[in-house]
């Protein structure tokens, strides 16, 4: 089993900082940046889990419930890795776009 605290360690604190963030910034493509990681974690987990069908998108459910997407996500995705490397490009993802949301 492949520990993927790093993940969930990585999302809970992009999270912590959405959740934080005032509205203009969310506004500003914070939300946006957070949608498009939880859209495309739970791509991956969806790959992961039924590969050969086609992923099902992660609904817009608002600038403020963008922190529980991408908890939801990331945490469904720790559930399916199966190894250190994904673990590391999942983190890395997370990163990235915790950078490009500006929290």
């Amino acid at each position: 089993m492949v520990d993927t605290t790093p993940l969930t360690r990585a999302v809970d604190h992009f999270a912590d900082r959405l959740r934080a963030a005032p509205q203009s910034r969310l506004q500003r493509g914070g939300a946006a940046e957070a949608l498009a990681l939880a859209r495309e974690l739970a791509r991956r987990a969806q790959a992961l889990e039924e590969p050969g069908t086609e992923p099902r998108e992660m609904p817009d459910a608002g600038m403020f419930a963008a922190a529980d997407q991408i908890t939801v996500a990331a945490h469904d995705l720790a559930l399916v890795l199966s190894d250190e490397g994904q673990v590391e490009e999942a983190v890395r993802l997370v990163g990235e776009a915790q950078s490009r949301a500006g929290v």
